[in-house]
């Protein structure tokens, strides 16, 4: 069974997820909705890790394949400046939390093969937030689009 590959990587990306939603809201204080939402993005992050774990113990978890660690996205280490590096790090955020959330669609088929309702109701909970997240992401970036690519110079 190779779910415990992918239960591996949702766990770490989940984990790359929040630690960049911490470096964006810490690099762009100067946007309040950008760093208190980031910040209360990178819990929920956070609590999806939490929800993991009595999978996690069940099922164990690896890095043994190699396919999936190319996937893996180790999140940001730094944030830009002005508004394009706030769309870009906006960006960035937005193919991390891509990851997560086709990840927690894979974990989902295989909790459906397996009928393990606990893990359907951890993923029911945890990728809708993530769609959610993805969702503001989408809305954020299309509100700094024009300013950081017309009006910035």
């Amino acid at each position: 069974m190779k779910l415990p590959v992918y239960l591996g990587l949702l766990h770490a990306s989940e984990a790359a997820l929040a630690e960049s939603y911490r470096q964006v809201a810490g690099g762009h204080g100067d946007e309040p909705d950008v760093h208190f939402l980031c910040l209360t993005l990178a819990r929920q992050c956070d609590a999806h890790q939490e929800a993991l774990r009595p999978v996690i113990d069940r099922y164990g978890e690896t890095t043994e394949d190699d396919e999936p660690e190319r996937l893996r996205h180790e999140g940001l280490s730094e944030t830009r400046s002005g508004p394009v590096g706030l769309l870009r790090d906006l960006q960035d955020l937005y193919l991390i939390a891509n990851l997560v959330d086709i990840t927690w669609t894979m974990v989902k088929q295989a909790a459906q093969g397996l009928r393990d309702a606990e893990l359907l109701d951890v993923v029911a909970r945890c990728d809708g937030e993530t769609a959610t997240q993805l969702g503001w992401l989408r809305t954020r970036m299309k509100q700094a689009a024009p300013q950081a690519l017309i009006a910035a110079s």
